[in-house]
């Protein structure tokens, strides 16, 4: 089931299983800016990815002495337990409350909470996490938009560029092929702050950054004036992302990251895991801006 809101500028849908924003489109042109989640390709649109991000070595996580086997990106995706909490006529919030099964695979009680506001030409895309359990929490949180490319018809991928807020000097710290972050890296920006789009930039998977200055990315076209800007304040971590023949490019703002080859699978130990005193709530937030 799909829920929509729309406004003056924009009209958005989100799949209640994984809570997925699925649909972006301008109410003044009529575009879409979403990836159509072609099965052939890449079933998604853009998970939403809690507790953990990316990939688990060996596909468990441990914690005071048990294995826990967490999906990949998480319980959250996909998952048909989310519900529908509260619409109005700017916002859509969905939820998901732990549970037996959920118990089973990440040890903690929680109360996971996403919505979707828009304000104007841009969609705020905030998260709410309530540790409901006597213990401290451990958790990473991310986003997963996947944006048409090329948007209009008659443009090529290579058209497109991603231009950062800030001149940029950061490598992406190349995977395993488990999905695992190694620890070689190859260096993508010098001294500049545009990283122009090609297919082969993502035949080796992800580009991960750990150490970006910017907090803004936007996805531009040389041959045609839209622009979608994701605003990441709140997220330290920053992945980009397509399959190497998918008309599409994924922003991924992150508050954690996949494990590292040699992790020694603790959750304690986690790289980028955050931690939640019992009964106190997190909050975090991402934003996406159409302008045409």
């Amino acid at each position: 089931m799909e829920y929509s809101i729309e406004n003056e500028f924009l009209r958005i849908a989100v799949r209640q299983a994984g809570a997925e924003l699925c649909r972006i489109q301008s109410k003044v042109t009529g575009t879409d800016f979403m990836w159509n989640a072609d099965p052939d390709v890449w079933p998604s649109y853009a998970p939403v990815l809690f507790p953990v991000i990316g990939a688990i070595k060996n596909g468990f996580v441990r914690y005071n002495g048990k294995d826990y086997a967490v999906p990949r990106h998480g319980i959250v995706r996909n998952n048909p337990e989310v519900t529908l909490v509260e619409q109005t006529g700017s916002s859509l919030t969905f939820g998901l409350k732990s549970s037996e099964q959920t118990m089973k695979i990440y040890p903690f009680a929680f109360d996971f909470q996403v919505t979707y506001r828009l304000e104007e030409q841009r969609i705020m895309v905030s998260h709410k996490i309530v540790n409901k359990g006597d213990n401290e929490m451990l958790f990473s949180l991310g986003g997963h938009p996947a944006f048409k490319c090329p948007v209009q018809e008659g443009e090529n991928y290579s058209d497109y560029y991603l231009e950062f807020e800030a001149v940029e000097n950061d490598s992406t710290w190349l995977l395993t092929k488990d999905g695992l972050v190694g620890n070689e890296t190859k260096k993508i920006f010098d001294n500049t702050n545009v990283l122009h789009l090609d297919h082969h930039l993502f035949d080796s998977d992800a580009l991960i950054f750990k150490h970006l200055v910017s907090k803004q990315v936007s996805l531009r076209s040389t041959k045609s004036a839209q622009v979608v800007t994701v605003r990441f304040d709140d997220f330290p971590y920053l992945g980009i992302w397509a399959k190497p023949k998918g008309d599409f490019v994924c922003i991924e703002p992150w508050l954690g990251i996949a494990d590292s080859a040699d992790s020694d699978q603790n959750f304690e130990t986690k790289e980028g895991i955050l931690q939640l005193a019992a009964g106190e709530t997190f909050r975090a937030s991402f934003s996406i801006e159409i302008n045409e």
